[in-house]
């Protein structure tokens, strides 16, 4: 039974984040610094004074139980505030220190990357970035689980708990065969996508939403290709061969447009596209610090021309 009088020393509840987060009690004590009988002990005390069982072993593997997931976003949220409060009491006048791990969807990251971690080491030279590359869903569930502290995301993520910065818009543009009759128009009509034949990539990736999306706002049912790409640059080496069209965000087009098998042509105005932004948990209690990194992000990939930095809401 809960006995309300206890108050669970943050030490246990680290253990119990990190036992959730590797799912293995000897990675979990070795991301710690801890003996594993320690931390075994920790997580032992937290769940006798709970009088819950938070996590499930057996000799094969270790989970969660269904109350150590609902109380695992509770736990996240002490850790972070009691991090917060020791660079507080440390005197810490820059927040972005350290090592940060920053998310990032595989349709912006092989494009900005170069120009970030350029920028930001140059900027701010005592900031250690740790970079993952996943899709959204997944993304989303470790900042939940506390692996990522941040990442840059397609808005609205509309996931609860987390904050949203937006940072900077780009537009759509057409990937289309070299040679093609629409290859350097300006001003297509998103209704013409209708008599041309659509790549999407793979499900999980926004992108593919976005594509949809566009077709919808349009009022058109494209043709759709049954050919699926589980990235960008695979998507576009289709379309080089001729196997369809393709959308890609305004900040691939340098890259993907390299090799020289590739042309585009853009949308008329108004021109679809996508909202970028940070995303953080609300509960880290390190939102003004995030800011400044959305700031620096935004300035970093504005360079590139290939955006329209959203500057009043940084400052707001």
């Amino acid at each position: 039974m809960n006995d309300q009088s206890y108050q669970p020393p943050v030490t246990a509840l680290r253990a119990f984040v990190a036992v959730a987060k590797h799912l293995h009690f000897g990675t979990a004590a070795a991301a710690l610094g801890v003996s594993q009988p320690s931390l075994s002990q920790s997580l032992a005390g937290l769940e006798a004074g709970l009088g819950l069982k938070l996590v499930e072993r057996t000799t094969r593997r270790v989970m969660l139980t269904a109350e150590g997931r609902r109380l695992l976003g509770s736990a996240i949220a002490v850790c972070d505030t009691v991090d917060d409060f020791m660079h507080d009491a440390a005197g810490d006048l820059d927040p972005l220190t350290g090592t940060i791990r920053l998310g990032l969807i595989p349709t912006i990251a092989p494009y900005i990357l170069p120009r970030l971690l350029k920028g930001l080491g140059q900027r701010r030279p005592d900031l250690n970035l740790l970079v993952v590359e996943d899709q959204t869903d997944r993304l989303l569930g470790q900042l939940r689980d506390g692996a990522l502290d941040a990442a840059i995301l397609a808005l609205p993520a509309g996931a609860p708990g987390m904050g949203e910065l937006p940072m900077y818009n780009e537009d759509f543009v057409l990937a289309l065969p070299q040679g093609h009759p629409l290859a350097g128009q300006e001003a297509l009509a998103p209704k013409m996508l209708e008599d041309l034949p659509l790549m999407l990539l793979d499900e999980g990736h926004c992108l593919r939403d976005q594509a949809l999306e566009v077709c919808q706002l349009a009022g058109i049912s494209p043709d759709v290709r049954q050919t699926r790409a589980a990235s960008l640059t695979t998507a576009v080496q289709c379309v080089e061969g001729g196997l369809g069209v393709t959308l890609i965000p305004k900040t691939a087009v340098a890259v993907e447009t390299a090799a020289g098998g590739l042309a585009t042509a853009e949308f008329s105005v108004p021109r679809p596209g996508r909202r970028i932004g940070l995303v953080y948990r609300e509960s880290s209690g390190r939102g003004e610090a995030y800011r400044q990194l959305a700031d620096d992000i935004a300035e970093l990939v504005d360079a590139s021309g290939a955006v329209t930095v959203e500057t009043q809401s940084l400052a707001g």
